[in-house]
């Protein structure tokens, strides 16, 4: 395993009164997918909000390269290097997709490396590259997750947060889906995946992590959990073994 780039200890997140992390701990290393998973409410976009600063963490520590980063407003995590792509895509529908991509560099001042950025995302994507005057309210829900993914890589992420990648595409998108992240991971960028499709995010990850109504119920390594029945039953749902 390489070196640990983000540590969270005994962290804790609430919504009102209701405590929706209570206490969780787990590691990010540099050459790792780690995935979180659970049902529905279990605390997995939660965690990864806090960790990007989107939402407060009531309690614990969230250290990213050495630097305790919990109390840091979102732009100074973007900074850092953490990149979220959040549930969703939450893309911009009325920009086209390099006005889409154009934001996801805000921090760069330089223009010219902002424009090689973008080549090389269509390089990655060319769908993207040749829909890039297109507005992005007319891509398919695939090419809308592909431009999510392109705008996240406009920064240079040090480490990915995905959220639900593979909600609510075709099936056969989600298997290129799962080659795009398992690409990036390839390249040296460690991800923090939630994902319901617990079969694609058990047979990506090299760690997961098992969380229920704001604990951790269970980790272990990727193949170990998707090769465990009771896992799946208990924790999963048996329709996604």
């Amino acid at each position: 395993m390489g070196e640990v780039i983000l540590k969270v200890e005994n962290l804790e997140a609430h919504y009102g009164k209701i405590a929706a992390l209570k206490g969780i701990s787990f590691e990010v290393a540099s050459d790792q997918i780690v995935t979180l998973l659970g049902s529905n409410g279990a605390g997995k976009s939660t965690t990864l909000k806090t960790v990007s600063g989107l939402m407060r963490a009531s309690a614990g520590k969230i250290t990213f390269l050495g630097e305790d980063i919990t109390k840091l407003p979102p732009h100074e995590i973007v900074r850092r290097g953490i990149i979220h792509l959040p549930e969703g895509r939450r893309i911009f529908k009325d920009l086209t997709v390099t006005e889409n991509l154009e934001l996801g560099s805000f921090i760069l001042k330089d223009d010219a490396e902002r424009k090689r950025r973008i080549n090389s995302v269509f390089e990655r994507f060319p769908r993207l590259g040749e829909r890039q005057k297109q507005l992005g309210g007319t891509l398919s829900g695939g090419e809308q997750q592909m431009l999510a993914i392109g705008r996240g890589l406009m920064a240079k992420p040090k480490l990915l947060l995905m959220d639900e990648p593979s909600m609510g595409i075709a099936p056969l998108i989600v298997k290129d889906i799962s080659i795009i992240i398992r690409k990036l991971h390839a390249e040296g960028t460690p991800i923090l995946l939630v994902e319901q499709n617990s079969k694609m995010a058990l047979g990506l990850a090299d760690y997961g992590y098992v969380l229920d109504t704001g604990s951790i119920a269970l980790q272990g390594k990727g193949s170990d959990l998707k090769n465990d029945e009771n896992v799946t039953k208990a924790y999963l749902g048996a329709a996604k073994k």
